[in-house]
């Protein structure tokens, strides 16, 4: 199927400026009323909170530029150089929205400040007490080094006849208190998505798309000193960018898929000074596939 174009109306009318400012990673440093005010992610020099949104009427205004406008003006401000219609696309896919298609269904996205979430967490438990979570982590290769760096989640998920049912799956939060979570048939977040960041050395930060490539990194590298940053999602990249900008030596880890070529390329390119390190797992889509397919062969070989 072909693209539909992107209507500027629709996604003025459907998509939030707070919720886009909280995919890329930006959260509100004050709320007065009905506005809410952030340092200013449009100025580097911004020390004081001068970037205000009203998200009720759908507007921005930044302070120290004097400009202001809508959802799609401050992705053009935001995304400077790129073409209007890959600006509308950006923000829909920042959001987790699709991209509509030719075809019976349309998709119009329900503002998320809006939506009621459909799960509660029951309960959060250290790991070793659940066969099922500790052997789906074996399965991955990182049984070992998940022990104090991963939680046992316990929740339910209403259905729309408002049915519970009960899930359990390995988690891992983010900096927001949110969870990723993961068990043998599913992966999501629980909450609101964000990057994790474990500080450690303050010159060296190594950058991994997901949870599971860092803890394969981990097991290879038990004893490094590198401060770690997951991003848990590409969407949350220019956040990661903004985290890592103070770091010297920074070693990327991300997928050899072609979103994880292209997110090297947009990462090298803000921080030149950071080294593509998918070479370790060349051949492989990312570094857990590698440290599988090792234990893999490990057993085949036994």
């Amino acid at each position: 199927m072909e693209k539909q174009p992107l209507k500027a109306s629709e996604i003025k009318e459907n998509y939030s400026l707070v919720d886009l400012l909280t995919h890329l990673g930006y959260e509100p440093v004050k709320r007065i009323h009905n506005e809410q005010l952030y340092l200013s992610m449009l100025r580097d020099s911004d020390t004081t909170p001068s970037f205000s949104v009203n998200d009720k009427q759908g507007t921005w205004f930044d302070f120290g530029e004097g400009k202001g406008g809508n959802i799609i003006d401050f992705g053009l401000q935001y995304w400077k150089g790129l073409p209007f219609p890959e600006v509308l696309e950006k923000i829909v896919l920042t959001c987790g929205g699709l991209v509509p298609v030719l075809g019976p269904q349309i998709y119009k996205r329900q503002p998320s400040a809006e939506k009621e979430p459909n799960y509660e967490i029951l309960d959060i438990k250290n790991l070793g007490s659940n066969a099922a979570i500790l052997n789906y982590l074996e399965s991955r290769g990182v049984g070992q080094v998940a022990e104090g760096r991963l939680k046992e989640i316990y929740y339910y998920v209403e259905d729309e006849d408002k049915k519970r049912n009960n899930f359990f799956a390995a988690g891992w939060q983010n900096e927001h208190g949110a969870w990723e979570i993961r068990n043998l048939n599913f992966k999501g977040c629980l909450g609101h998505k964000a990057i994790s960041f474990i500080p450690n050395s303050e010159k060296k930060l190594a950058v991994f798309e997901g949870f599971f490539n860092y803890l394969s990194w981990l097991t290879e590298n038990p004893f490094a000193a590198d401060s770690v940053l997951v991003l848990n999602s590409l969407s949350l990249l220019q956040a990661g960018i903004f985290k890592a900008q103070d770091f010297r030596d920074i070693a990327l880890y991300l997928d050899n898929d072609q979103s994880g070529r292209q997110a090297t390329l947009d990462f090298t390119s803000a921080l030149p000074w950071a080294k593509d390190r998918a070479g370790i797992y060349r051949g492989y889509n990312d570094y857990n596939d590698l440290i599988v397919a090792g234990r893999t062969n490990y057993e085949l070989n036994r």
